[in-house]
C-alpha cells in the first residue's frame, strides 16, 4: 500500500478550545466535520496526549474556530507546538467568549462552532467526540484553510524563510532539526512516527 494516499484526502485545520474552570486551553487539530444535519451534530477527533482532550473529556463542551487562508504559522505554532499544561496559548491572541463560556478565535478565521459532547469513541491514540452544535457564527467569507494550503502556503514560505534544514511531520507541522532521523523516533506533538516525516 502506498500510505501517501491518505494525505489525497480533504482536511481542514481548526483551533480547537475549551475550558476548565479558570482555565482556557486549545490546540490544533485537523479532524472536524458535519455528521449529521438533524439533529446538527459534529465529530472532531482529538489525541489523547493534548491537554483540550483531557479537558473536552471533563467538561463535555468545546468551540471550534475555523482557520482561514490568512492565517499565519505563529498562530499554527502557538496552539500547535506547546502544551497548555504549562503555557497560556490565548496570551496576545485576539478572542471573544461564545455563550458557552469558552473562547473563539476573533481574528485568522472565518467561523466558530460550539459543541456539547453527545457520545465518545475510543480510536486508540485519539478520541473521536461526537457532539449537538449549539451555537456558531460567521465571522468572515474567507476561504477556510485546508491541510495542502496550509503546506503549500503557511508551512512553505515559513520554513523557506528560516533557512531550516531536517524533518518535517506531515501530520502537525512540527519541524526535527537535525540531518539523520532515528527510525524510532517519535514527534513530541502529535505522536506519530517516522512514517509521517518528510524531508525539508
Amino acid at each position: 500500500m502506498n500510505i501517501n494516499v491518505m494525505n489525497k484526502i480533504t482536511y481542514g485545520l481548526f483551533v480547537l478550545t475549551s475550558k476548565d474552570g479558570d482555565k482556557d486551553n486549545g490546540c490544533i487539530i485537523n479532524t472536524a466535520m458535519q455528521v449529521t444535519a438533524v439533529p446538527n451534530r459534529i465529530s472532531i477527533a482529538v489525541n489523547k496526549n493534548s491537554y483540550t482532550h483531557d479537558m473536552i473529556l471533563q467538561t463535555g463542551k468545546f468551540n471550534l474556530s475555523i482557520l482561514d487562508e490568512n492565517s499565519r504559522f505563529a498562530t499554527y505554532q502557538n496552539f500547535g507546538f506547546k502544551s497548555g499544561r504549562d503555557s497560556d496559548k490565548l496570551v496576545n491572541v485576539s478572542f471573544a467568549r461564545a455563550a458557552n463560556g469558552i473562547t473563539y478565535l476573533t481574528e485568522e478565521c472565518n467561523g466558530y462552532i460550539s459543541g456539547k459532547v453527545v457520545n465518545t469513541v475510543d480510536l486508540g491514540t485519539h478520541t473521536l467526540f461526537i457532539a449537538d452544535v449549539e451555537d456558531g457564527e460567521i465571522l468572515s467569507d474567507s476561504n477556510s484553510v485546508t491541510y495542502a494550503y496550509y503546506h503549500s502556503n503557511i508551512k512553505t514560505k515559513d520554513t523557506a524563510a528560516a533557512g531550516k534544514k531536517g524533518f518535517i511531520c506531515v501530520v502537525c507541522g512540527f519541524i526535527y532539526e537535525e540531518d539523520v532521523l532515528p527510525p524510532d523516533y517519535i514527534c513530541p506533538i502529535c505522536g506519530h512516527g517516522v512514517q509521517d516525516f518528510r524531508p525539508l
